[in-house]
């Protein structure tokens, strides 16, 4: 089976159908193309989709993911970039593979291709050449021939005709013995043409045009085998990532046997515990005695200690239980004492081990420019040692403080665990948790503090200052307009907050006061009307505004 012997006169078909195999190849690198962008698409679309659901950091949301279930969704999400990871592979393996390699192969074999046409060209216009020559040749012959006979018949005339002279005969014969010759010389050259023709052609169908169209054959033979294998390859690239695509969604099969329904419960008791007792039964009051209002010693805010007077609900009150009191908006004491007793615990002892990691930060910085004061000591000519006092002296200033705030944040931990005697009078008072010291103060004002609603509200007496624990669900009632500013302040050095109600503010950034400094060291700022906490106040330089002094 050969195209040269089988296909000897379809020229113009061949050239048609390699061509059409050329097309053949573009198609499909053109397919392989755009299923690697398909690929880096959904590669895209997959870790956006990881990224948008991923936790934000040092957010309420990233608090979320403790759970084993919202650990099991973070797994998922880190498997899913993953994922996207392998269908990145997939694109890149199909454009170093295929569609780069095919795209060089189609250039090279345009060139093959051009250059065998353009060799059977030649050889058709070869033949072609030496037919034209033939056949000019047959005109020739024919024409002397032609011009022979009729000298030929014309000598003979004027041999017969009587009146013609004998130098007119003589010359008549003469010139058909000329034609004869040249009748002659005419049948020997065509003779020779055609023998030389016959070669040519035998030579142009037998040899010539097989090679050429056998060298055509190879070349598109060579094109089909290397399409075949460029989709096996393909194939092979899909195939070689699903183990690593089994083992992300055998990952995320494991994430989701990890979820522990117990564990997620436990954890939802450890994180809202409030460490109260629920309240007992309200004693009857009856209003039909003349005798002065009783209030029950178990009320809805039963307080656990020593002397401390209980905040009691009047009568009109619709007995909504204390989460749902109005709290205060804004950052909270520094001490956590709006928060119930457990929560408080754990949020001291957060503070307690931030703080501790800050020391641990600063003291690391400390070492290090400590070796690096050695070193300019012992080698001048690196740099000179006394530029690094001015820090070192710097970080033993924070590390002071800061050890101060740890000895101050687990004084009241200890306090909360019991390690330490009660609070002062002032101590409570300033935490948030001074109560009234009798119940007839708290009873002869409940009316005048009760809301339309006959609910309690946050007003103070002078004779009392009752504040009962918040909850992270209390915001929703919150309403407060926001405090007014008193003031602007100038940042003098860069303070990170990194800790819940601080703000992070930059040296020299300019911001508003909205609340002085209570004592405790620290002064509550504002940068718009989104933005708002606490930075210490030796990190600031405040000018209040005057009206504000004058207050």
């Amino acid at each position: 089976m050969s195209w040269g012997t089988e296909l000897w006169d379809q020229f113009d078909n061949l050239e048609k159908h390699t061509q059409w195999g050329i097309d053949v190849l573009e198609k499909y690198i053109k397919f392989v193309k755009e299923r690697t962008e398909i690929e880096l698409s959904y590669a895209k679309q997959l870790r956006n989709l990881s990224k948008k659901y991923q936790p934000k950091k040092n957010s309420k949301e990233e608090e979320e993911y403790r759970y084993t279930s919202t650990r099991a969704f973070l797994a998922t999400l880190n498997e899913m970039n993953d994922y996207a990871g392998q269908h990145e592979v997939i694109s890149e393996n199909m454009t170093s593979l295929i569609t780069g390699e095919l795209t060089r192969y189609v250039q090279e074999l345009k060139q093959e291709r051009k250059s065998h046409f353009h060799d059977g060209r030649k050889a058709q216009q070869h033949i072609e050449t030496c037919w034209k020559q033939l056949e000019a040749s047959k005109r020739r012959f024919e024409r002397d021939c032609k011009e022979a006979d009729r000298a030929q018949q014309y000598f003979e005339k004027m041999d017969a005709d009587i009146n013609v002279t004998k130098a007119d005969v003589e010359k008549a014969r003469q010139q058909a013995q000329l034609r004869h010759q040249m009748a002659e010389d005419s049948k020997a050259e065509y003779s020779s043409t055609l023998q030389k023709f016959n070669s040519e052609q035998h030579d142009h169908y037998y040899t010539h045009i097989p090679n050429i169209f056998q060298k055509i054959q190879e070349m598109e033979e060579r094109r089909i085998v290397r399409i075949g294998e460029s989709m096996k390859t393909f194939a092979e690239v899909d195939r070689q990532v699903i183990p690593i695509i089994g083992k992300c969604l055998d990952e995320i099969t494991k994430a989701a046997e990890s979820i522990d329904h117990k564990n997620d419960s436990q954890m939802v008791i450890e994180a809202f515990k409030s460490g109260f007792e629920p309240p007992g039964d309200v004693d009857f009051e009856d209003f039909t005695q003349p005798m002065k209002r009783t209030v029950s010693e178990s009320s809805l805010s039963n307080s656990r200690g020593d002397g401390k007077s209980e905040p009691k609900f009047g009568s009109k009150s619709k007995g909504k239980l204390w989460p749902f009191i109005k709290k205060n908006k804004g950052a909270g004491p520094e001490d956590f004492s709006n928060l119930p007793p457990e929560q408080r615990r754990k949020k001291l002892q957060q503070k307690v081990d931030e703080l501790n990691k800050d020391i641990q930060k600063e003291m690391d910085q400390r070492d290090a420019l400590t070796k690096m004061k050695d070193v300019y000591i012992k080698n001048p000519q690196m740099g000179d040692a006394a530029s690094v006092d001015h820090r070192l002296a710097e970080l033993g200033q924070n590390i002071e403080k800061l050890r101060l705030e740890v000895q101050k944040f687990e004084g009241w931990l200890a306090e909360v665990e019991g390690r330490l005697p009660a609070r002062t009078e002032q101590a409570r008072r300033q935490s948030g948790l001074y109560e009234a010291q009798n119940t007839s103060a708290v009873n002869s004002c409940a009316q005048d503090r009760e809301s339309p609603d006959g609910s309690y509200t946050e007003e103070q007496s002078q004779e009392t200052e009752m504040k009962v624990p918040a909850t992270d669900f209390d915001d929703e009632f919150d309403d407060e307009e926001p405090l007014p500013t008193i003031g602007t302040c100038k940042a003098l050095y860069t303070f990170e907050g990194q800790n819940e109600g601080t703000i992070s503010v930059a040296e020299g950034e300019m911001l508003y006061v909205i609340e002085e400094d209570k004592g405790d060291g620290w002064t509550r700022i504002r940068r718009n009307e989104d933005e708002e906490g606490y930075v210490p106040t030796s990190y600031v330089e405040v000018y209040l505004d005057k009206n504000a002094k004058d207050s």
